[in-house]
């Protein structure tokens, strides 16, 4: 089969490979679609893969192809997304459903071949099977949309608040959408790229602030009333945005960090009384799963974007390649020229 294999430092070369075989409990996926999430970037780019050479990709979909003899909840045929995360089941986070904090996992696309490829091959209990009006570029998305629905289950989050979802990436535009979803009272989204910002609006955000502006935090409590945010999700990972989370919310919020940093974090004493004064409650986010595996993150997504809830838009990928052009995607993010925001779609 052809796949794009990764060789670290940008090199991705487009070749033959051996078609993998499914075990007894596995499945063959013919693949339609894969994203390039902005994890997959630093592997591609730089020497931070678990191995070379390495096929990357865990947000792909496409058609269960060839199965195992003791696989029973798929056939050949089905249109299937990619469940990237392969828990050991053993440990004490999995023995208590917290599949996302496994000790001993493997990771599709990571630490395993991924979906950059004409075939990947997976256990039966990582492919989740979409609905017929579901698109192949949709089941690409569900484990970014999952990402942020666990957020708002890390956040004990209840309807009738008011959100404020900083970062207005794919993970920050799903967020919004779980809290229109969820009966939030009105939900704000704060970002820096004006095409994201245009993306939320469209969307459904009450309200979108640019941080560019020198007055967002005072635009930003004219929506609260002077009060500040119940509920507030980070989801980009920038420095400045961890510490406008602390700033924006109101007493007692629940506050959300779904982004990773790529630089050292400091607080200041004001910033950090924040959190006292405020007594908030903060929390993370890891991944997307629950018990029974995958969990009620991908359910509950398939089922609202099976009924539309949950809506896809083609401006939640900055660009499209077809396979053999995975080289020119990653190059496009080693060229600082091209500021690319969003994910990247590979076509197979």
């Amino acid at each position: 089969m052809k796949a794009a294999v990764c060789y670290g430092n940008g090199l991705i070369k487009y070749e033959e490979v051996q078609t993998p075989y499914p075990q007894d409990n596995e499945v063959r996926v013919k693949v339609k679609t894969c994203g390039i999430c902005g994890s997959d970037v630093p592997r591609a780019l730089k020497e931070v893969a678990h191995y070379y050479p390495i096929v990357l990709g865990h947000e792909c979909a496409g058609i269960v192809e060839k199965i195992g003899q003791h696989v029973t909840n798929v056939s050949v045929g089905d249109k299937v997304c990619v469940v990237p995360l392969i828990p050991c089941y053993d440990c004490q986070a999995c023995r208590n459903g917290n599949f996302s904090l496994c000790n001993h996992y493997s990771f599709i696309g990571s630490r395993q071949p991924g979906g950059m490829a004409e075939y990947v091959v997976v256990p039966a209990t990582n492919v989740y099977k979409l609905t017929s009006n579901v698109s192949f570029e949709q089941g690409a998305l569900f484990e970014p949309a999952t990402v942020a629905l666990h957020a708002f289950y890390q956040n004990n989050y209840k309807a009738g608040g008011t959100v404020a979802i900083l970062g207005g990436g794919t993970i920050g535009v799903f967020a919004l959408q779980w809290a229109k979803i969820l009966g939030c009272k009105k939900a704000v989204v704060f970002g820096r790229d004006k095409n994201h910002l245009k993306l939320s609006e469209e969307l459904g955000a009450d309200a979108i602030i640019s941080t560019c502006d020198t007055d967002f935090k005072q635009q930003a409590l004219t929506y609260t009333s002077g009060n500040g945010f119940d509920y507030i999700f980070e989801t980009a990972g920038s420095i400045d945005t961890i510490k406008y989370c602390l700033e924006l919310a109101t007493p007692k919020a629940h506050i959300c960090f779904v982004g990773t940093p790529n630089r050292e974090l400091t607080f200041s004493i004001r910033e950090w009384e924040y959190l006292n004064r405020k007594e908030l409650n903060l929390v993370g986010s890891w991944m997307s799963y629950s018990s029974p595996f995958p969990g009620k993150e991908w359910e509950q997504t398939q089922q609202c974007f099976n009924s539309g809830k949950l809506k896809f838009h083609e401006k939640m990928f900055f660009k499209k390649f077809a396979l053999r052009d995975a080289q020119s995607a990653f190059r496009m993010f080693s060229d600082k020229t091209n500021n690319v925001k969003g994910r990247v779609l590979l076509i197979i």
